[in-house]
């Protein structure tokens, strides 16, 4: 197991380390861990002396990746792909026979077009313009082209929906920290999650080799923004596309947000996903999307986000719920005006 100290990595080790079915958990990570049963090992996973950690093993879990919307892009990047590359050779060079590999549905993309639900074989077209969605796509071409570079390596990824607990903290989840939730005009959002307990079952069903394939994990069925906004009690603000998405755009590109404009998609259309080849195998989500939701209000009760940036609590009651959207929305224009000012001249 990489990646095995935090989030949901040591959430699986945890349960691994309890299975019945699981003779030894060998956890790497850069740090240890608080898992006691697990056998611990401290390496960044780029190095190549991981080949070592993983001989003897029968199954390798990859889930060391950076996706915190403050770190660097290039070097999200950087950690993100190499570290994969490193375990699919490393894996194959000590003859582990299976590797489980762990994305997002982000993946097939949020598109108007997209059927509901879609099936773990629609094709990805995603694009690399949300956070971390190219590392992800690039992963996914990896595990793809593991198998023939390595014969006898199988290679098993698992794409969870909006994923929410253990500490997740995604543009995803922020949205539901804003005091107005943000709705594209004309969009058609359509609402699933994935708490990490189930997402540990589905990878728990992949280790002990249930199941394999390419795989999407995440509650039945969906909530329609109406829904969502009644659950959760937070009223929308309903912006024309070009102004959502321009000012979106221009306030990443200042610096002012973290989260690029590409991430608006995933809010503004369906990307549900069947679960279907889980189902097959026995597996069933024990959490609803409304039960969620819940936990994912309960987990941002207190935190202030506007456009994926976390405001302070002063920052948040000076600036009034809609005022604070209204100010880094016009802050943008701004920026937009002085720029065309300086052309001028």
């Amino acid at each position: 197991m990489t990646g095995a100290a935090g989030g949901v990595g040591a959430l699986l080790t945890e349960r691994l380390a309890a299975s019945e079915e699981i003779r030894q958990v060998v956890a790497i990570d850069e740090r240890r861990g608080e898992c006691a049963d697990a056998q611990w090992h401290i390496l960044d996973v780029r190095d190549p002396a991981i080949a070592e950690k993983l001989r003897g093993a029968d199954v390798v879990v990859h889930l060391a990746l950076d996706l915190d919307l403050e770190t660097d892009a290039a070097a999200r990047t950087a950690y993100n792909v190499r570290g994969t590359q490193t375990v699919l050779t490393a894996a194959a060079a000590a003859g582990v026979h299976r590797v489980v590999l762990c994305t997002s549905a982000m993946v097939y993309g949020a598109l108007p077009d997209n059927e509901l639900p879609l099936s773990e074989d629609a094709e990805l077209r995603a694009t690399a313009e949300a956070t971390g969605v190219g590392d992800l796509l690039e992963i996914e071409r990896l595990a793809r082209r593991a198998p023939r570079a390595h014969p006898g390596l199988n290679v098993t990824v698992v794409r969870p929906a909006v994923l929410v607990g253990g500490g997740t903290d995604t543009a995803l989840t922020r949205y539901f920290e804003s005091p107005r939730l943000l709705v594209v005009a004309g969009s058609r959002p359509a609402w699933q999650f994935c708490h990490v307990e189930d997402l540990c079952a589905a990878l728990e069903y992949a280790v002990v080799e249930k199941v394999e394939g390419e795989l999407a994990v995440g509650c039945d069925g969906w909530l329609e923004q109406e829904e969502v906004e009644e659950l959760s009690g937070i009223r929308r603000m309903e912006l024309p596309s070009a102004v959502a998405l321009g000012a979106a755009a221009r306030l990443h590109r200042i610096g002012l947000t973290p989260s690029p404009a590409g991430d608006l998609a995933y809010t503004m259309y369906p990307w549900v996903v069947s679960g279907s080849r889980l189902h097959d195998a026995g597996w069933r989500p024990r959490w609803t999307n409304e039960e969620v939701l819940a936990e994912l209000l309960e987990e941002v009760a207190g935190r202030h986000t506007v456009a994926g940036r976390r405001l302070g609590r002063k920052d948040a009651t000076a600036a009034g719920a809609a005022g604070a959207t209204v100010a880094l929305l016009g802050a943008a224009a701004v920026v937009r005006r002085a720029r065309k000012a300086r052309r001028r001249f």
